[in-house]
Protein backbone atom coordinates (compact mmCIF):
# COMPACT_ATOMS: atom_id res chain seq x y z
CA UNK A 1 0.00 0.00 0.00
CA UNK A 2 2.88 2.26 0.58
CA UNK A 3 4.31 1.80 -2.79
CA UNK A 4 0.88 2.38 -4.22
CA UNK A 5 1.10 6.00 -2.49
CA UNK A 6 4.46 6.44 -3.33
CA UNK A 7 3.62 5.75 -6.90
CA UNK A 8 0.65 8.02 -6.88
CA UNK A 9 2.61 11.06 -5.60
CA UNK A 10 5.74 10.90 -7.89
CA UNK A 11 3.00 10.89 -10.75
CA UNK A 12 1.20 14.16 -8.98
CA UNK A 13 4.70 15.67 -8.80
CA UNK A 14 5.45 14.87 -12.00
CA UNK A 15 2.05 15.94 -13.43
CA UNK A 16 2.82 19.49 -11.94
CA UNK A 17 6.27 19.45 -13.82
CA UNK A 18 4.63 18.88 -16.75
CA UNK A 19 2.25 21.54 -16.31
CA UNK A 20 4.75 24.02 -15.24
CA UNK A 21 7.31 23.34 -18.18
CA UNK A 22 4.39 23.68 -20.85
CA UNK A 23 3.42 26.91 -19.24
CA UNK A 24 7.30 28.53 -19.23
CA UNK A 25 7.53 27.05 -23.10
CA UNK A 26 4.32 29.06 -23.69
CA UNK A 27 5.57 32.06 -21.84
CA UNK A 28 9.36 32.20 -23.05
CA UNK A 29 8.78 31.25 -26.48
CA UNK A 30 5.99 32.87 -27.95
CA UNK A 31 7.48 35.84 -28.62
CA UNK A 32 10.49 34.73 -30.37
CA UNK A 33 9.19 32.05 -32.70
CA UNK A 34 5.33 30.38 -32.07
CA UNK A 35 6.06 27.17 -33.97
CA UNK A 36 9.67 26.25 -31.93
CA UNK A 37 7.32 26.68 -28.75
CA UNK A 38 4.71 24.51 -30.53
CA UNK A 39 7.15 21.79 -30.83
CA UNK A 40 8.42 22.03 -27.22
CA UNK A 41 4.69 21.85 -25.56
CA UNK A 42 4.50 18.54 -28.32
CA UNK A 43 7.36 16.99 -27.00
CA UNK A 44 6.59 17.86 -23.42
CA UNK A 45 3.02 16.22 -23.78
CA UNK A 46 3.98 13.36 -25.62
CA UNK A 47 6.98 12.72 -23.39
CA UNK A 48 4.56 12.95 -19.98
CA UNK A 49 4.57 11.29 -16.92
CA UNK A 50 2.37 8.42 -16.83
CA UNK A 51 2.38 4.41 -17.71
CA UNK A 52 0.32 5.04 -20.87
CA UNK A 53 1.85 5.20 -24.63
CA UNK A 54 2.42 8.20 -26.69
CA UNK A 55 -0.71 9.73 -27.81
CA UNK A 56 -0.54 9.94 -31.77
CA UNK A 57 -2.03 13.73 -31.73
CA UNK A 58 1.21 14.90 -30.48
CA UNK A 59 3.43 13.13 -33.15
CA UNK A 60 1.11 15.04 -35.79
CA UNK A 61 1.95 18.19 -33.94
CA UNK A 62 4.99 17.67 -33.92
CA UNK A 63 5.91 16.52 -37.40
CA UNK A 64 3.49 19.46 -38.55
CA UNK A 65 5.66 22.51 -36.75
CA UNK A 66 8.50 21.47 -37.65
CA UNK A 67 7.76 20.99 -41.67
CA UNK A 68 6.66 24.64 -41.43
CA UNK A 69 9.64 26.06 -39.29
CA UNK A 70 12.31 26.48 -40.61
CA UNK A 71 15.47 25.41 -39.21
CA UNK A 72 13.50 24.29 -36.81
CA UNK A 73 15.19 20.51 -36.35
CA UNK A 74 17.99 21.20 -34.17
CA UNK A 75 15.71 22.96 -32.23
CA UNK A 76 13.67 19.79 -32.09
CA UNK A 77 16.80 17.59 -31.43
CA UNK A 78 17.88 19.70 -28.49
CA UNK A 79 14.72 20.30 -26.67
CA UNK A 80 14.70 16.47 -26.87
CA UNK A 81 18.51 15.83 -25.65
CA UNK A 82 17.45 18.54 -22.78
CA UNK A 83 14.22 16.44 -21.48
CA UNK A 84 16.17 13.54 -21.64
CA UNK A 85 19.02 14.77 -19.40
CA UNK A 86 16.49 16.79 -17.15
CA UNK A 87 14.09 13.85 -15.77
CA UNK A 88 14.86 11.54 -13.10
CA UNK A 89 12.21 9.68 -13.89
CA UNK A 90 12.78 6.18 -15.69
CA UNK A 91 9.37 6.21 -17.16
CA UNK A 92 9.60 9.22 -18.61
CA UNK A 93 13.31 8.47 -20.40
CA UNK A 94 11.36 5.48 -21.58
CA UNK A 95 8.40 7.48 -23.55
CA UNK A 96 11.38 9.78 -24.88
CA UNK A 97 13.32 7.32 -26.46
CA UNK A 98 10.35 5.72 -28.40
CA UNK A 99 9.47 8.69 -29.42
CA UNK A 100 13.49 9.63 -30.88
CA UNK A 101 12.40 6.03 -32.46
CA UNK A 102 9.70 7.08 -33.86
CA UNK A 103 9.96 10.23 -35.16
CA UNK A 104 12.88 8.32 -37.40
CA UNK A 105 10.26 7.09 -39.15
CA UNK A 106 7.54 9.04 -38.84
CA UNK A 107 8.87 12.09 -41.63
CA UNK A 108 9.83 12.18 -45.00
CA UNK A 109 13.22 11.29 -45.95
CA UNK A 110 14.24 14.61 -45.50
CA UNK A 111 13.20 14.91 -41.76
CA UNK A 112 14.66 11.21 -41.13
CA UNK A 113 18.72 12.61 -42.35
CA UNK A 114 18.18 16.04 -41.14
CA UNK A 115 17.64 14.31 -37.29
CA UNK A 116 20.73 11.92 -38.36
CA UNK A 117 22.49 14.83 -38.71
CA UNK A 118 21.41 16.47 -35.65
CA UNK A 119 22.56 13.76 -33.97
CA UNK A 120 26.17 13.45 -35.17
CA UNK A 121 26.36 17.24 -34.66
CA UNK A 122 25.35 15.96 -31.10
CA UNK A 123 22.36 18.73 -31.15
CA UNK A 124 20.46 15.14 -30.37
CA UNK A 125 21.74 13.31 -27.37
CA UNK A 126 21.02 9.34 -26.68
CA UNK A 127 23.58 8.24 -24.57
CA UNK A 128 21.87 7.14 -21.58
CA UNK A 129 24.56 7.15 -19.02
CA UNK A 130 24.43 10.97 -19.20
CA UNK A 131 20.70 10.68 -17.23
CA UNK A 132 20.72 11.11 -13.59
CA UNK A 133 17.83 8.82 -13.68
CA UNK A 134 19.91 5.42 -14.56
CA UNK A 135 22.26 6.12 -11.73
CA UNK A 136 20.42 5.07 -8.98
CA UNK A 137 19.47 1.47 -9.07
CA UNK A 138 21.30 -0.65 -12.05
CA UNK A 139 19.08 -3.53 -10.37
CA UNK A 140 15.88 -2.29 -11.60
CA UNK A 141 14.94 -4.15 -15.03
CA UNK A 142 13.35 -0.33 -16.54
CA UNK A 143 17.00 1.04 -15.88
CA UNK A 144 18.90 -2.12 -17.99
CA UNK A 145 16.51 -1.49 -20.53
CA UNK A 146 16.69 1.73 -20.88
CA UNK A 147 20.41 1.48 -21.29
CA UNK A 148 20.23 -1.43 -24.00
CA UNK A 149 17.74 0.19 -25.58
CA UNK A 150 19.64 3.65 -25.70
CA UNK A 151 22.56 1.35 -27.40
CA UNK A 152 20.47 0.22 -29.93
CA UNK A 153 19.13 3.87 -30.86
CA UNK A 154 22.83 5.18 -31.08
CA UNK A 155 23.69 2.35 -33.70
CA UNK A 156 20.03 2.86 -35.53
CA UNK A 157 20.84 6.41 -36.43
CA UNK A 158 23.14 5.24 -38.81
CA UNK A 159 20.63 3.21 -40.55
CA UNK A 160 17.96 4.80 -42.46
CA UNK A 161 14.65 3.58 -44.67
CA UNK A 162 15.60 3.52 -48.64
CA UNK A 163 13.15 4.45 -51.30
CA UNK A 164 11.88 0.76 -51.33
CA UNK A 165 10.92 1.62 -47.66
CA UNK A 166 13.56 -1.11 -46.18
CA UNK A 167 15.77 -1.07 -43.88
CA UNK A 168 19.75 -0.02 -44.78
CA UNK A 169 23.15 0.92 -43.23
CA UNK A 170 24.83 4.39 -44.12
CA UNK A 171 27.12 3.43 -45.96
CA UNK A 172 30.86 5.64 -46.66
CA UNK A 173 32.31 5.61 -49.89
CA UNK A 174 35.41 2.72 -49.29
CA UNK A 175 38.06 1.28 -51.31
CA UNK A 176 36.88 -2.44 -52.37
CA UNK A 177 39.07 -5.15 -54.00
CA UNK A 178 38.69 -4.40 -57.71
CA UNK A 179 38.90 -7.84 -58.99
CA UNK A 180 35.59 -9.06 -56.85
CA UNK A 181 32.36 -8.29 -57.93
CA UNK A 182 32.05 -4.57 -56.24
CA UNK A 183 27.85 -5.14 -55.53
CA UNK A 184 28.92 -8.68 -53.79
CA UNK A 185 31.65 -7.39 -51.99
CA UNK A 186 29.72 -4.32 -50.29
CA UNK A 187 27.11 -7.07 -49.72
CA UNK A 188 29.47 -9.00 -47.28
CA UNK A 189 32.47 -7.23 -46.00
CA UNK A 190 30.65 -3.81 -45.78
CA UNK A 191 27.11 -4.28 -45.28
CA UNK A 192 26.91 -7.84 -43.40
CA UNK A 193 29.16 -6.65 -40.64
CA UNK A 194 26.61 -3.79 -39.93
CA UNK A 195 24.00 -5.98 -40.08
CA UNK A 196 25.90 -8.25 -36.86
CA UNK A 197 26.38 -4.87 -35.07
CA UNK A 198 22.53 -3.85 -35.20
CA UNK A 199 21.74 -7.64 -34.63
CA UNK A 200 23.88 -8.02 -31.61
CA UNK A 201 22.18 -4.24 -30.22
CA UNK A 202 18.77 -6.44 -30.98
CA UNK A 203 20.16 -9.38 -28.89
CA UNK A 204 20.79 -6.81 -25.69
CA UNK A 205 17.63 -6.20 -25.54
CA UNK A 206 16.50 -8.98 -23.90
CA UNK A 207 12.73 -8.65 -22.69
CA UNK A 208 12.87 -11.29 -19.74
CA UNK A 209 11.94 -8.99 -16.79
CA UNK A 210 11.20 -5.28 -18.66
CA UNK A 211 8.09 -7.34 -20.09
CA UNK A 212 6.67 -8.69 -17.10
CA UNK A 213 6.97 -5.57 -15.08
CA UNK A 214 4.96 -2.47 -14.27
CA UNK A 215 6.40 -0.35 -17.53
CA UNK A 216 5.17 -3.60 -19.83
CA UNK A 217 2.68 -1.70 -22.02
CA UNK A 218 5.62 1.04 -23.19
CA UNK A 219 7.81 -1.97 -22.62
CA UNK A 220 6.10 -3.81 -25.39
CA UNK A 221 5.68 -0.92 -28.01
CA UNK A 222 9.61 -0.61 -27.60
CA UNK A 223 10.44 -4.12 -28.34
CA UNK A 224 7.69 -4.19 -30.94
CA UNK A 225 9.49 -1.54 -33.25
CA UNK A 226 12.65 -2.94 -32.12
CA UNK A 227 11.55 -6.54 -33.07
CA UNK A 228 9.79 -5.22 -37.20
CA UNK A 229 13.35 -3.48 -37.56
CA UNK A 230 15.49 -6.62 -36.82
CA UNK A 231 13.30 -8.96 -39.10
CA UNK A 232 14.54 -6.67 -42.37
CA UNK A 233 17.95 -6.34 -40.83
CA UNK A 234 17.75 -9.95 -40.23
CA UNK A 235 16.74 -10.39 -44.48
CA UNK A 236 19.85 -8.34 -45.31
CA UNK A 237 21.78 -10.24 -43.54
CA UNK A 238 20.91 -13.89 -45.12
CA UNK A 239 21.77 -11.89 -48.39
CA UNK A 240 24.95 -11.04 -46.68
CA UNK A 241 26.05 -14.57 -45.78
CA UNK A 242 25.04 -16.05 -49.09
CA UNK A 243 27.25 -13.44 -51.07
CA UNK A 244 30.49 -13.90 -48.76
CA UNK A 245 29.49 -18.28 -48.99
CA UNK A 246 29.41 -17.44 -52.73
CA UNK A 247 32.91 -16.07 -53.38
CA UNK A 248 34.95 -17.83 -50.52
CA UNK A 249 36.59 -19.73 -52.56
CA UNK A 250 37.68 -16.90 -54.97
CA UNK A 251 39.17 -14.96 -51.88
CA UNK A 252 42.72 -14.29 -51.33
CA UNK A 253 44.16 -16.52 -48.08
CA UNK A 254 43.76 -13.16 -45.62
CA UNK A 255 40.04 -12.65 -47.24
CA UNK A 256 39.62 -15.68 -46.45
CA UNK A 257 40.63 -15.49 -42.57
CA UNK A 258 38.25 -12.41 -42.36
CA UNK A 259 35.22 -14.55 -44.15
CA UNK A 260 35.38 -17.52 -41.46
CA UNK A 261 35.53 -15.29 -38.58
CA UNK A 262 32.05 -12.70 -40.28
CA UNK A 263 30.79 -16.54 -40.42
CA UNK A 264 31.21 -18.20 -37.20
CA UNK A 265 29.76 -14.65 -35.65
CA UNK A 266 26.92 -14.94 -37.98
CA UNK A 267 26.74 -19.10 -36.82
CA UNK A 268 26.81 -17.82 -33.39
CA UNK A 269 24.13 -14.70 -33.66
CA UNK A 270 21.72 -16.95 -35.55
CA UNK A 271 20.88 -19.49 -33.10
CA UNK A 272 20.53 -16.19 -30.76
CA UNK A 273 18.41 -14.74 -33.22
CA UNK A 274 15.99 -17.66 -33.41
CA UNK A 275 15.96 -18.17 -29.39
CA UNK A 276 14.80 -14.53 -29.25
CA UNK A 277 11.94 -14.52 -31.43
CA UNK A 278 10.68 -17.44 -30.38
CA UNK A 279 11.13 -16.29 -26.54
CA UNK A 280 9.24 -12.78 -27.66
CA UNK A 281 6.83 -14.83 -29.44
CA UNK A 282 5.12 -15.87 -26.05
CA UNK A 283 6.02 -12.49 -24.13
CA UNK A 284 5.78 -9.50 -26.55
CA UNK A 285 1.73 -8.85 -27.11
CA UNK A 286 1.55 -7.88 -30.50
CA UNK A 287 -0.14 -10.63 -32.84
CA UNK A 288 0.50 -8.29 -35.62
CA UNK A 289 4.16 -8.90 -35.31
CA UNK A 290 5.74 -11.50 -38.48
CA UNK A 291 8.45 -13.30 -37.33
CA UNK A 292 10.79 -14.44 -40.33
CA UNK A 293 12.30 -18.22 -40.31
CA UNK A 294 15.56 -18.45 -38.90
CA UNK A 295 18.15 -20.45 -40.39
CA UNK A 296 20.74 -21.54 -37.89
CA UNK A 297 24.49 -21.11 -39.69
CA UNK A 298 25.94 -24.27 -38.82
CA UNK A 299 29.63 -24.25 -37.10
CA UNK A 300 30.56 -27.23 -38.32
CA UNK A 301 30.29 -25.90 -42.34
CA UNK A 302 31.96 -22.92 -41.08
CA UNK A 303 35.10 -24.88 -39.74
CA UNK A 304 35.21 -27.13 -42.46
CA UNK A 305 35.47 -23.75 -44.74
CA UNK A 306 38.28 -22.27 -41.86
CA UNK A 307 40.04 -25.30 -42.72
CA UNK A 308 40.16 -25.15 -46.01
CA UNK A 309 41.95 -21.56 -45.60
CA UNK A 310 44.42 -22.65 -43.16
CA UNK A 311 44.99 -25.80 -45.73
CA UNK A 312 45.77 -23.22 -48.60
CA UNK A 313 47.62 -21.23 -46.71
CA UNK A 314 49.98 -24.00 -46.12
CA UNK A 315 50.61 -24.44 -49.70
CA UNK A 316 51.33 -21.00 -50.19
CA UNK A 317 53.63 -20.26 -47.19
CA UNK A 318 55.36 -23.86 -48.46
CA UNK A 319 55.87 -22.13 -52.03
CA UNK A 320 57.18 -19.01 -51.27
CA UNK A 321 59.89 -20.68 -48.93
CA UNK A 322 60.96 -23.31 -51.44
CA UNK A 323 61.43 -20.07 -54.34
CA UNK A 324 63.73 -18.22 -51.61
CA UNK A 325 65.70 -20.80 -50.92
CA UNK A 326 65.80 -22.57 -54.84
CA UNK A 327 67.32 -19.13 -55.66
CA UNK A 328 70.46 -20.06 -54.04
CA UNK A 329 72.57 -21.69 -56.88
CA UNK A 330 74.47 -23.93 -54.68
CA UNK A 331 71.19 -26.21 -53.66
CA UNK A 332 69.12 -25.54 -56.11
CA UNK A 333 69.95 -28.51 -58.19
CA UNK A 334 69.30 -30.05 -54.89
CA UNK A 335 65.97 -28.68 -54.00
CA UNK A 336 64.07 -28.97 -57.56
CA UNK A 337 63.18 -32.23 -57.11
CA UNK A 338 61.99 -32.55 -53.24
CA UNK A 339 60.36 -29.41 -53.79
CA UNK A 340 58.19 -30.72 -56.70
CA UNK A 341 57.49 -33.60 -54.85
CA UNK A 342 56.26 -31.38 -51.55
CA UNK A 343 54.20 -29.66 -53.62
CA UNK A 344 52.40 -32.54 -55.31
CA UNK A 345 51.89 -34.55 -51.61
CA UNK A 346 50.91 -30.93 -50.29
CA UNK A 347 48.04 -30.20 -53.13
CA UNK A 348 46.64 -34.02 -53.09
CA UNK A 349 45.95 -32.92 -49.53
CA UNK A 350 44.74 -29.80 -50.40
CA UNK A 351 42.40 -31.91 -53.05
CA UNK A 352 40.94 -34.20 -50.70
CA UNK A 353 40.15 -31.25 -47.82
CA UNK A 354 38.27 -29.79 -50.78
CA UNK A 355 36.31 -32.64 -52.37
CA UNK A 356 35.50 -33.28 -48.40
CA UNK A 357 34.15 -29.80 -47.94
CA UNK A 358 32.21 -30.32 -51.48
CA UNK A 359 30.84 -33.53 -49.67
CA UNK A 360 29.87 -31.63 -46.79
CA UNK A 361 28.11 -29.25 -48.48
CA UNK A 362 26.62 -31.71 -51.10
CA UNK A 363 24.63 -33.85 -48.47
CA UNK A 364 23.45 -31.60 -46.35
CA UNK A 365 21.89 -27.84 -46.80
CA UNK A 366 24.35 -25.44 -47.23
CA UNK A 367 25.19 -21.77 -46.42
CA UNK A 368 24.97 -20.81 -50.02
CA UNK A 369 21.84 -23.23 -50.98
CA UNK A 370 19.32 -21.38 -48.45
CA UNK A 371 16.16 -19.96 -49.36
CA UNK A 372 15.74 -17.27 -47.64
CA UNK A 373 12.26 -17.79 -46.47
CA UNK A 374 10.16 -15.04 -44.67
CA UNK A 375 6.95 -14.52 -43.88
CA UNK A 376 7.19 -10.77 -43.71
CA UNK A 377 6.21 -8.32 -46.53
CA UNK A 378 9.31 -6.59 -47.98
CA UNK A 379 7.24 -3.27 -47.98
CA UNK A 380 8.28 -1.21 -44.87
CA UNK A 381 4.99 -1.27 -42.42
CA UNK A 382 4.36 1.52 -39.57
CA UNK A 383 3.94 0.97 -36.15
CA UNK A 384 0.75 -0.65 -35.06
CA UNK A 385 -0.10 2.89 -33.26
CA UNK A 386 0.57 5.03 -36.32
CA UNK A 387 -1.65 6.15 -38.91
CA UNK A 388 -0.58 4.52 -42.56
CA UNK A 389 -0.51 8.56 -43.94
CA UNK A 390 1.74 9.22 -41.22
CA UNK A 391 4.49 9.64 -43.58
CA UNK A 392 2.36 12.02 -45.59
CA UNK A 393 2.31 14.32 -43.00
CA UNK A 394 5.56 16.13 -43.32
CA UNK A 395 5.76 17.70 -46.85
CA UNK A 396 9.11 17.46 -48.85
CA UNK A 397 10.86 20.42 -47.74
Amino acid sequence: MGMDIQTKLRLALGTMKDQASIGKAMMYNHQQHEGFSNIEIAILRATSHGNSTIDNKYMHEILFHVSNSKGSIPFLAEKISRRLCKTKDNLVSLKTLVLIHRLLRGGNRTFEQELCKAHVSGHLQISIIRYACVTRNFSDPLVCFLHKYASYLEERMSWHVNQGGKLEPIMSKGLGFRRYDEKSFDMAFRILPKCQILIDKVLECSPYDILRSSYHSLAHVAMSNTLRESFQVYMTFCEGIEALVNMFFDLESSAKSLACEILKKGSIQSQKLHDLYQTCKKLVENKNLEYPFVQIISMNHVMALDQFGFQENKVEASHVSISSISKLPQISSLLNRSSELELEVTTKEIKKDEEKVDLIFSTTPTLSSWTLETKISKVWVVFEDEVHNESQILPTQ
